[in-house]
This record gives structure tokens, C-alpha cells and sequence, in this order.
């Protein structure tokens, strides 16, 4: 097993923490040391060595006699001892003159100031040894002082270890408490996303505020969490729809097989096909209708391509065969990116609804909105006054794309839709009454189809003011 600091985010950080406290301060400890040692010892030597210079010069001027007590110009520097060519005292300190002599270093003619360390039998001294003058019978001047404390042992060294191993312990503690703090959020939401279920994919993890990297990874679990909600309920509709929407033509078109078994020959075997036939044709398009439901949305980022909507209803148009010819209105270089098949059904889809309800005309708009900053050339608004309210609630996710939002917009002289239904035309198999009803064409998924394509390119479809008929408004992010 794994020790806990493996296994644990936590543990992995503060340790790496504390690595890094002790490279850098254990180092910077080793040098702060030796630095003090080295200005330590400079001290001492300027201070005995200045004590000898003034005593050579002052033997020099013969204002010290020999034999007597030397003394102490300073009083740190304690230990002094004069010692004559043949190694004999000339005069020592007070403190010095039980001693034997302080060093046995002689300074020469070229180099006549040496600093030196010696250990006597009862402690070691700094010192520093002159010549008085550039003879060779030149007396020679000691001039030191016991070592410090902080030179002769280690109390040094253990202060700033000491030092070095709270400051380590403090850092370790830090990052501990902070990273703890750091990651609880993420505890959170591990717990949260312990508590979500098959059966129940709407709960969402807590977000923290902010926007730091957790705060994005609430935002990514919690969209992650969205997506696999709304392909469940794809799913759950799917299985509903089939059994609901198919048990009434499979229902018939058993009914009539039944009757032909029981009935041979009172049966018109060319209408039974004919009709057996047209509800084969029903059920296939429904089953095609919600397999699509059911595909759209997932992994459609692997297929988009720059599409050019003028040329995309251009295209259409140019394939189909309308009772009610088709009026366009087109703007150049509207352009979305998007899956091409799923927005060609859309168009589809809003055509053929138009076709079924219009008395005499069809009409297919292409045009961008753009924001408020200003417009570019060639680019209008779209010219209707009573698509205010709509563009409004429409605009907001086009923006966002920088270019503006496109608009494909598809109307018709036929039956004006209730504002109250607006919405509800959209559901699956929804039919407003019996002029809508299923007998005049299509599988009641049409309009559930373009909605749902237009979610999965971050865009809308809504029913706008339209006198004296219908107008059906796609808006997508423009690019």
C-alpha cells in the first residue's frame, strides 16, 4: 500500500513544499554561518592587529619601556606579549605574563603584519603578530584576545539550525492549512458526485466563488452533469414517444392484416397495400424522426464546418418541388458554424410547415443582427418591426461570437399562432387543433427537431409577430 503522502494531493504538495523550504534555506543558513564566522573573525583581527601596530610604533618612539607592564590601548585585546629576536619576553599584558608565548609565527621583512590563530594549554586565541621594524633582530609584537564564544564552539551554527528546521515546519504547516482550504471545495464535490444516481441526474455540484481552477472545474462537472441529464431525458422521451407515437399505426395496420386473414375475400388486396404501405411509410418516418431526436446534440463538435445560410437555402430550394413557390429574401455572408445536415433538416422542417399551412405565400429571410457598437457593410437588421421582442431574447448568445447573430427566418400566410402557444408548438407531437392534425402531412416532430438542433449550435428558434400568419425565426452565433 501506498504510503498516506502518495496517496493523498495534500500530502504530495506539502511535502513538495518542504522540500523546496529546506533547499533553499538550508543553503542560505550554511552561508549565513560561515558569513558571520568570516565577520567575526575580521573583527577580532582589525582589533588585535590595530592593538599591535600601536604598540610596535610606540616601541618604535621608545615611549615603552621595556619590563614594565604593557598597557592596553584596548581592552578586548588583553593578551600581549613582546618577544625579543632569541624568543625571550621583552614585556607582556597583565593578563599574558603567566602565559608561554602566544605563537610561534614570525613575520618576515616582505610580509611584517601576519593574523593567526593558536591554541594554549587553557584556550585558543585570535591574534596578530607585527614586526616592530624591518631588522632582523626585530622584536616581534602578539597582540590577541581569547576567541569568541560564537568562533571557538558551535552555538552558532545550532541558533540558525534551529532556525532553518521552525522556519521548514512553518512552511510545512502553511501549505497544509492552505491547501487544505484549496481543495475542500473539490471534497465537496466529490461528495455531491457520490450522491448522484442514474435514476437522478439533476443534482449539480457547488461552485465556489470566483474563477480559479476549481471554481472551473465545478463549471465543467456541473455542465458534464447537464449533458448526461439532457441525454437521459433524450432517452427517456425516445422510449416514451416510440410507445406512444407507434402503437397507433402499428394498432391499424395490424387491424387491417387481421381483417384480410378473417376476410379474404372481401378484401381489395390493392387498397390493403396501399394503405398498409402509407402506414409503413408513417412509421418509418417516425422512427427516423426520433433516432434523430435522439442523436442530436452528441459529439456534433466533430462535424462542424463554416456554412453560408444564403447558400444553404439556395441549395434546398433548388431540390424541392413546393405547391406555393418560395420567396427569398437573401443576405450575402451570413455565415454559422454548425453541422450542415441537421441545419439543411431544420430548413426543411420549417419549409414543409409552411407549405402545409400557407394559402398563398412562402417567405425565406436571411439577414445578420448586429450590436449596438455599430454595423458592418452590407449587413442589416432585420427589417420587421414586430420581431423586436424576439430579437431581444434571441441576440444574447449571438454576441457572443463576435460576429453578430444570424437570422434564417421562414414565414407563411396561413393560420396566426396564439401567443400562448408559441412555446408549446415546439414539443414533441404537438398539434394546436384540427386543421394541424397529423392527416395533413408529417410526423408532429418537426418543429421538436429544429429546436433541438438550434440548442446544440447555442442558438434559439421562436414563433415571432407575424400579421395575418405564421413566421418561424432561427437565430445562431454568426461568424
Amino acid at each position: 500500500m501506498a504510503p498516506w503522502w502518495a496517496r493523498s494531493l495534500r500530502g504530495r504538495v506539502t511535502l513538495i513544499a518542504t522540500a523546496v523550504a529546506a533547499l533553499v534555506l538550508i543553503p542560505v543558513a550554511i552561508g549565513g554561518i560561515l558569513t558571520a564566522r568570516a565577520l567575526i573573525a575580521a573583527s577580532v583581527y582589525n582589533a588585535t592587529r590595530d592593538t599591535a601596530e600601536r604598540i610596535a610604533y610606540e616601541m618604535r618612539g621608545g615611549a615603552l619601556p621595556m619590563g614594565a607592564s604593557i598597557p592596553l590601548p584596548d581592552p578586548s585585546v588583553d593578551l600581549i606579549q613582546i618577544v625579543g629576536p632569541d624568543g625571550r619576553f621583552l614585556a607582556t599584558s597583565d593578563a599574558a605574563r603567566n602565559l608561554p608565548p602566544l605563537s610561534d609565527v614570525r613575520p618576515t621583512t616582505e610580509n611584517r603584519v601576519v593574523n593567526t590563530t593558536s591554541c594554549l594549554p587553557t584556550e585558543c586565541v585570535h591574534l596578530s603578530a607585527v614586526r616592530v621594524s624591518m631588522y632582523s633582530d626585530s622584536p616581534i609584537v602578539y597582540a590577541g584576545r581569547s576567541t569568541p564564544d560564537a568562533l571557538a564552539g558551535r552555538t552558532l551554527e545550532a541558533i540558525v539550525l534551529a532556525e532553518v528546521a521552525l522556519l521548514i515546519a512553518l512552511a510545512a504547516w502553511a501549505t497544509w492549512l492552505v491547501t487544505g482550504r484549496a481543495l475542500r471545495p473539490v471534497a465537496t464535490m466529490r461528495a455531491e458526485l457520490d450522491a448522484v444516481h442514474a435514476g437522478d441526474l439533476s443534482h449539480r455540484v457547488s461552485q465556489p466563488p470566483g474563477d480559479d481552477e476549481v471554481a472551473q472545474l465545478a463549471r465543467a462537472v456541473n455542465g458534464t452533469l447537464a449533458r448526461l441529464e439532457r441525454s437521459a431525458q433524450q432517452q427517456r422521451q425516445f422510449a416514451s414517444d416510440a410507445s406512444h407515437e407507434l402503437r397507433t399505426p402499428i394498432a391499424g395496420l395490424r387491424a387491417q392484416l387481421e381483417s384480410a386473414q378473417l376476410y379474404p375475400d372481401d378484401t381489395d388486396m390493392e387498397a390493403l397495400v396501399e394503405s398498409a404501405l402509407r402506414d409503413t411509410d408513417r412509421l418509418e418516418a417516425i422512427i427516423t424522426d426520433l433516432l434523430l431526436l435522439a442523436r442530436i446534440g452528441s459529439r456534433v463538435d466533430m462535424a462542424k464546418e463554416r456554412i453560408d445560410l444564403a447558400d444553404l437555402v439556395r441549395q434546398e430550394l433548388a431540390v424541392r418541388s413546393d405547391k406555393i413557390p418560395v420567396r427569398v429574401d437573401l443576405a450575402q455572408g451570413v455565415v454559422v458554424e454548425g453541422v450542415r445536415l441537421q441545419l439543411a433538416r431544420v430548413l426543411t422542417n420549417l419549409l414543409d410547415n409552411a407549405q402545409r399551412h400557407a394559402e398563398h405565400t412562402v417567405r425565406v429571410t436571411v439577414s445578420r443582427e448586429v450590436s449596438k457598437e455599430g454595423t458592418r457593410d452590407g449587413h442589416r437588421e432585420t427589417p420587421r418591426d414586430g420581431h423586436r421582442d424576439g430579437h431581444r431574447d434571441g441576440h444574447r448568445d449571438g454576441h457572443r461570437a463576435g460576429g453578430g447573430t444570424a437570422v434564417l427566418a421562414v414565414e407563411n400566410d396561413g393560420m396566426e399562432i396564439a401567443e400562448e402557444d408559441r412555446e408549446r408548438i415546439f414539443e414533441r407531437f404537438t398539434r394546436l387543433d384540427a386543421a394541424r392534425s397529423r392527416d395533413a402531412g408529417g410526423t408532429g416532430l418537426g418543429l421538436a427537431i429544429a429546436r433541438d438542433v438550434a440548442m446544440a449550435h447555442r442558438g434559439q428558434i421562436c414563433v415571432e409577430d407575424f400579421r395575418g400568419g405564421a413566421r418561424f425565426v432561427l437565430r445562431l452565433p454568426a461568424v
